[in-house]
C-alpha cells in the first residue's frame, strides 16, 4: 500500500521449529517463541508443518468450503462474505479437524501452556479465506485473554494478504506506562492513522474495480460496501463513517491534528509489518495487539487454518464478538488439555531427526 510505511521484512519475528524426540518443539526453540511474544506480541514459526501436512490441512478445509450447507463467521466483514470476497467460517468438531488442531497443539504444547492452562476453553476452529478484491480490514485489536494460532498450509505472499501486525502494541500489566506513560494515547494515535490510510486505500481499490473493470463488482456491491448504513466495521463505508457508528475509527479533525502534532514521536515508537508466511509456518499473536486482514491482490485465494485458545477466562458475550464457534464445537466444547490428548496421526517417526537442531 503506497500510503501506509509496512515492512515485509519480518526476520527478527520469525523462529526455525525445532523438535525434540517426543515431537513437541524444543527447549531452546519454546525460549525463543515466548519471547517474541511476550516482547513483539506474535511469532512467525517456521516449518512446524511438513509439506504433506500442510497439503491435508488444505484439502481438508477446501472440502469444507465446498459445502453449500456450512455455517459461516460472524465475525468477518459481512458484506466481503456476502459477496465472495472472504469465506471465514468454524469448522466442525469431527474427528479430521480435531486431529488436525490436536497435532498443532501438541507440537507446540511447550510454549502455548505459558499462556493456556489444561482447562481454558478453544473458543474456535476456523479457515480464514480471502480472493481477490476482498477489504484492506482496519487495524484493531481482538477481545482480551485469548492466544490466536493462524497455519499457512499454502506459500502465502504479501499480495495476498499476510496478516499486518503492529509489533509490541499488546496488552499488559504496565503496559500502559511505556512512551513515557503515553501508550495509550500512542496506540490509539497511530491506530488511526493507519486506519485512515487504509479507508482511502480501500477507497481506491473500489473505485479502480468500479471503473476499469479489473474485478466485476457484483449487484449492489459498490453500494453496500460505501454508501450502506448496515453494520460492517471493515468496509469504507462514508454513511457509518458520517454517522460516528464505526467502532474501529470515525473521521475527527481532532484526531488529524493530533497525528499530524505527534507523526515524529509515532514514527519512533511504531511500525508496521506484514508476514508472508511460508506453507507449513504457524503464527502464534496475542489477541489484544493491533493487527489486520490486509486485501488479496492477486487471483490466488489466501488459505489459514486458525485456532483461538482463551488464555484467561472469557466472559462469553465477548467471546461472541470475535470469534464463530461451529455448533459442533458449541454442543462438545473443547479445552486445552482436551486436544493435548486427542489421538493423531500427523506425527511421523523420525521427524525430530529432520527438524531437531
Amino acid at each position: 500500500m503506497k500510503t501506509l510505511d509496512i515492512s515485509n521484512d519480518t526476520t527478527e519475528f520469525e523462529v526455525s521449529a525445532q523438535f525434540s524426540s517426543n515431537g513437541q518443539i524444543s527447549e531452546s526453540c519454546t525460549r525463543e517463541i515466548c519471547r517474541l511474544v511476550d516482547t513483539a506480541g506474535f511469532a512467525v514459526v517456521n516449518d512446524l508443518l511438513d509439506s504433506s501436512e500442510a497439503d491435508h490441512g488444505l484439502a481438508m478445509m477446501r472440502q469444507h468450503l465446498e459445502d453449500p450447507n456450512r455455517e459461516k463467521g460472524d465475525f468477518a466483514s459481512q458484506t466481503d462474505m456476502r459477496y465472495g470476497r472472504r469465506d471465514f467460517c468454524p469448522l466442525p468438531s469431527n474427528p479430521d479437524v480435531l486431529s488436525y488442531a490436536a497435532t498443532l497443539a501438541q507440537r507446540l504444547q511447550p510454549a502455548i501452556q505459558e499462556y493456556c492452562g489444561v482447562t481454558r476453553k478453544v473458543l474456535e476452529i476456523s479457515t480464514m479465506t480471502s480472493y481477490r478484491g476482498a477489504s484492506h480490514q482496519y487495524i484493531h485489536r481482538d477481545p482480551d485473554g485469548v492466544l490466536c494460532l493462524f497455519a499457512a498450509v499454502d506459500d502465502v505472499t504479501s499480495e495476498q494478504g499476510g496478516t499486518v501486525f503492529v509489533p509490541g502494541t499488546h496488552k499488559f500489566s504496565g503496559a500502559d506506562m511505556m512512551f513515557d506513560g503515553r501508550a495509550d494515547f500512542l496506540s490509539r494515535l497511530y491506530q488511526a492513522a493507519c486506519n485512515y490510510s487504509i479507508l482511502g486505500h480501500n477507497l481506491r481499490t473500489l473505485w479502480s474495480m468500479r471503473k476499469k473493470g479489473t474485478d466485476t463488482l457484483r449487484p449492489g456491491e459498490w453500494k453496500d460496501r460505501v454508501f450502506s448504513t448496515r453494520y460492517d466495521n471493515h468496509q469504507p463505508n462514508i454513511f457509518r463513517f458520517l454517522l460516528g457508528k464505526n467502532s474501529v475509527f470515525s473521521f475527527s479533525p481532532r484526531t488529524l491534528w493530533q497525528i499530524r502534532q505527534h507523526r515524529k514521536t509515532l514514527a519512533r515508537y511504531f511500525r508496521t509489518v506484514q508476514t508472508a508466511p511460508r506453507k507449513g509456518t504457524v503464527i502464534l499473536y496475542r489477541s489484544d495487539m493491533l493487527h489486520a486482514g490486509p486485501d488479496n491482490r492477486t487471483d490466488r485465494p489466501r488459505y489459514f487454518f486458525g485456532m483461538s485458545i482463551a488464555r484467561d477466562i472469557v466472559f462469553e458475550q465477548q467471546w461472541r464478538e470475535g470469534y464463530s464457534s461451529h455448533s459442533t464445537l458449541l454442543e462438545n466444547p473443547q479445552n486445552f488439555g482436551d486436544l493435548l490428548s486427542y489421538p493423531t496421526e500427523s506425527f511421523k517417526p523420525g521427524m525430530e531427526q529432520n527438524h531437531a537442531a
